[in-house]
């Protein structure tokens, strides 16, 4: 069976495609460019970047090292534009709104597991793979997406969004493994890159100054920061969409002459007046909501059913919370949760798991606390 594996230059990827010759497969890779640093005009001149190679280069380096070394083919292969389209703007316009996105999750569900499975089919492939920790398990007919051997590391959240269909082409050699055998693997190997660190930020974007980078795309729009108790202003932010609920650090907030220190966190984002609310002392008492809409729904595999209890994240490596599912329409549900949680914030995703199956998941609309609309 021919298996296309994306290939980033990281460890992960790397391992899974040795495993998958280990097993038998006729592995081929493909390295995916998505984002151009220097046309999009957020690289050059960055005091944190290395200017000697953009670090997608360097990553693509890395996966002709890889490729060379467990002596398979490496194709590459641009989606710029379909990243642009189906990722980047839907980021841009998530935070214009004032919601706080998750572009991994779309990159997944339109980039690794639609234009790039789209391209290995036109080349002959039978299955693409990926380096995420996750699993696949076929029952009756049916592709389940499960939760990984290391919790730690499960990606299923990420993947909530994919289809049934892309699911069943899909392979995930590092499902019962842990990444400290990856990395075991890797040296055994003697990979150049076994101990290369994790990639954080953004999904192909990489790592940066986030609010620094949004500035390219969103202009920044100095306002008020207010204390929502006694609607003082006690400050100035950029813009309130470079802000996220909950947030503490870099808020530019010192202390306030004959009042007890006891930190600010910001507890709502008015973007039509450009005005950001923070609170001090207990964030429970801010934060916490008892139920919330998400709309853009994707089931996986098993839809579930009207009134039941299942478990969601709101966040990634987040703990499953208890929730009761209610359906308000085709295309959005009311999750009742079994007690107060923090931080439950719109346009972040809201998976949906039954034991360790994901069952898929959505975008969080709006909270409520005590019937009470809490993101507004």
């Amino acid at each position: 069976m021919k298996v296309l594996v994306g290939l980033s230059g990281g460890v992960d990827s790397a391992v899974a495609a040795y495993l998958l010759q280990k097993e038998g497969y006729k592995v081929t890779a493909c390295f995916m460019r998505n984002w151009d640093s220097l046309a999009n005009n957020d690289y050059l001149g960055n005091p944190n970047i290395n200017n000697s190679q953009c670090p997608q280069e360097k990553d693509y380096d890395d996966a002709v090292a890889v490729a060379k070394k467990l002596g398979i083919e490496l194709l590459r292969i641009d989606f710029v534009k379909e990243y642009w389209d189906d990722v980047f703007s839907y980021l841009i316009r998530e935070y214009e709104a004032g919601r706080t996105p998750n572009p991994d999750i779309f990159c997944n569900k339109y980039i690794k597991f639609d234009a790039f499975l789209k391209f290995a089919k036109s080349k002959g492939f039978d299955m693409i793979a990926m380096g995420h920790y996750a699993k696949r398990i076929d029952k009756n007919d049916k592709a389940y997406l499960c939760k990984s051997f290391d919790q730690n590391k499960d990606q299923t959240y990420f993947l909530s969004q994919i289809s049934q269909d892309q699911l069943k082409y899909s392979l995930f050699p590092l499902g019962d493994i842990d990444k400290k055998e990856v990395r075991k693997i890797a040296h055994d190997l003697n990979l150049e890159i076994a101990d290369k660190k994790d990639s954080t930020g953004v999904c192909f974007i990489g790592e940066r100054n986030f609010k620094e980078f949004l500035k390219n795309y969103i202009p920044a729009k100095k306002g008020n920061i207010v204390d929502i108790d006694t609607n003082r202003v006690i400050g100035t932010h950029d813009g309130v969409m470079y802000y996220t609920i909950g947030q503490r650090k870099g808020l530019g907030i010192g202390g306030i002459h004959g009042e007890t220190a006891q930190g600010w966190f910001i507890v709502k984002k008015d973007i039509k007046n450009n005005i950001l609310y923070v609170a001090s002392g207990s964030e429970s008492d801010r934060l916490n909501s008892d139920s919330c809409l998400v709309s853009n729904l994707n089931f996986i595999t098993d839809k579930p059913k009207e009134g039941q209890h299942i478990y969601a994240k709101f966040r990634y490596r987040q703990k499953d919370n208890g929730v009761t599912i209610f359906y308000k329409g085709d295309d959005l549900v009311e999750l009742v949760f079994d007690e107060p949680y923090k931080a439950v914030t719109p346009g972040q995703a809201a998976v949906f798991y039954k034991d360790d199956i994901c069952l898929g998941g959505g975008l969080i609309d709006s909270t409520y606390y005590k019937g009470k609309r809490t993101d507004l």
